[in-house]
């Protein structure tokens, strides 16, 4: 690995408060590969052979069942998948494909493990992050039962409003995609971005545009213990 590549990853909360000692021992092993769009990284069902770090590009989780298959989630730089796995020592649960070129560092899990039997300030960071994690499985879940699919669509641009700081912003997804991760079909998400119009919400291809923030979020409704990943 790069010796550039280190401070990047060492800002991460998850390995910032652990001692030097460990964490040079924990990228010792480590390796950085560069990957086209498209490529699988890892397969459901398969040994958690290592904790992945996009630096760069976007990876798509995913899962399948039975000819179907559906978005879990995007992660973008620096974020870390699928640490669960790793500590555990179990297998995957979902799949990992490139959507772009993307720049990954793969850290041995049985490094991962190591250190966090030897450092109590790295366990209590990686204990952390799974709770994080699960929050956010809860949250999601909540968004999945209680709301119609116009009303999580709504909430998703309310949330990318905010991200992007601006009125006008591009989707981070395609449709196909955006549609999966939303728990609908692409028709379902086609005529709930038809039926948005009428809140001040225009999509041209990827493009959104808000006319009207305040009869968005009527709609959306949107709730700290649903939609702020941060609580």
């Amino acid at each position: 690995m790069r010796p550039e590549d280190i401070p990047e990853i060492r800002t991460l909360d998850l390995f910032q408060n652990m001692s030097d000692d460990t964490f040079k021992v924990l990228v010792r092993g480590a390796y950085v590969q560069n990957f086209p769009p498209q490529i699988d990284l890892v397969e459901e069902g398969d040994p958690a052979d290592f904790l992945h770090i996009v630096v760069g590009g976007c990876v798509e989780l995913y899962a399948n069942w039975n000819g179907r298959d559906t978005t879990m989630a995007m992660v973008r730089p620096i974020s870390t998948f699928i640490l669960a796995a790793t500590i555990k020592d179990g297998p995957y649960l979902m799949s990992a494909r490139t959507v772009e070129k993307s720049r990954v560092v793969l850290l041995p899990s049985n490094d991962v493990r190591t250190a966090f039997e030897q450092d109590g300030v790295f366990a209590r960071s990686v204990v952390n992050e799974l709770a994080n994690c699960y929050r956010s499985v809860v949250k999601n879940t909540k968004n999945l039962k209680l709301r119609t699919s116009l009303e999580r669509l709504a909430n998703y641009i309310s949330r990318s409003q905010i991200r992007a700081g601006s009125l006008e912003f591009d989707l981070m997804m395609d449709k196909r995609r955006l549609a999966s991760f939303l728990g609908m079909t692409p028709e379902n998400l086609s005529r709930a971005i038809k039926a948005l119009r009428p809140y001040g919400v225009q999509v041209d291809a990827a493009k959104v545009t808000i006319t009207n923030l305040e009869d968005l979020n009527q709609l959306a409704r949107p709730d700290p213990l649903i939609d702020d990943f941060s609580v």
